[in-house]
């Protein structure tokens, strides 16, 4: 038995009562029992042969004043990037149309802020207002947010906010000195009271140990809900950020190991492999939907950085007989 959920049982209710000592013995099962446990869960509350699809975009790039040591977008270092404006309205529209041509059911816009302007919180406003014309789910991810921003997302219609927490709070502090975590859990509080689904997860590979990851599901699966969405990231290589010089990149037995127990412990959460796919091989991908991930952006870049060809997520979709869309 761990952390009161049985091995080999089917059923998990959603819970706000883990612990690092649960989290790590679900962690540290039998990788067979670990992953029949997850599965189980997994279907129990998806269709498991369904993965959510979803493209992300760039829409305000660099220059942001935020010193996130991971970060290509941070304008503390020098990534070779170049900084671009909030794009226009007919751009970002045409951008999801073409998407959704290929597949796409969320669009997610991203901005590089550390807390819009209210001039620019109106442009944004318009943007969801439009991508939702289309006939698909918005997603944005803007920085900090005051009740009153929160509230106005939600005016517009906004389906999810991306916040990340991005490591355990021991580590968070290695990796970011400009914005606190608790900066963060106050504009996730500000999401939900605005009525707008959270997708909120973070980011491995930058140096931290198993038990910084583990202390992130902690803290994600404590809130008092469970994010809609939960993006697990693999740190993609930035030349001229401090987080070089840690990086280190997840065993993947231990990133499935990782995707499991998130499965367990947020049973209801839509579990997204999100950054850091193109490192990943066909089978550990595989694996990862065995084990409860139920989601991918598709596209051949996120937000500055690479993802897999669309044609092949397409082929190892088909190779599962796994169909895409909304989970």
């Amino acid at each position: 038995m761990a952390a009161g959920v049985e091995v080999g049982g089917s059923r998990a209710s959603a819970r706000s009562d883990w612990n690092r000592v649960g989290a790590e013995a679900l962690y540290r099962l039998p990788f067979a029992d670990l992953t029949f446990q997850a599965q189980s869960i997994h279907r129990d509350n998806f269709d498991p042969n369904r993965v959510e699809t979803a493209s992300l975009l760039s829409i305000k790039t660099g220059w942001c004043p935020e010193d996130c040591g991971y970060c290509s977008q941070s304008a503390h270092y020098d990534t070779g990037l170049k900084a671009t404006r909030l794009m226009n309205q007919a751009d970002v529209v045409a951008t999801a149309q073409r998407a959704k041509h290929a597949g796409a059911a969320r669009f997610c816009m991203a901005a590089a802020w550390r807390s819009p302007k209210d001039r620019d919180l109106d442009q944004i406003c318009s943007m969801i207002t439009a991508v939702k014309g289309i006939g698909m789910e918005t997603c944005v991810t803007l920085g900090m947010l005051t009740p009153k921003l929160a509230a106005q997302l939600a005016d517009a219609g906004l389906d999810f906010y991306n916040h990340n927490i991005d490591s355990s709070p021991e580590f968070y502090g290695k990796i970011i000195t400009t914005r606190t975590l608790q900066d963060r859990i106050e504009t996730l509080a500000h999401v939900r009271e605005a009525g707008i689904k959270v997708c909120c997860g973070g980011i491995v590979g930058m140096g931290e140990r198993v038990e910084d990851r583990l202390g992130m599901l902690v803290l994600l699966a404590n809130l008092p809900r469970h994010p809609e969405s939960v993006p697990i990231n693999l740190w993609n290589e930035v030349q001229g950020v401090p987080v070089n010089e840690t990086a280190e990149r997840p065993d993947p037995i231990a990133l499935v190991r990782l995707v499991a127990t998130a499965r367990i412990m947020m049973p209801k959460s839509v579990v997204r492999l999100s950054a850091g796919r193109q490192y990943m091989t066909d089978e550990l991908q595989a694996l990862c939907f065995l084990a409860g991930a139920n989601s991918i952006f598709i596209g051949d870049v996120l937000l500055t950085t690479k993802n897999p060809v669309r044609d092949r997520d397409k082929n190892l979709l088909e190779r599962l007989g796994i169909t895409s869309g909304l989970a």
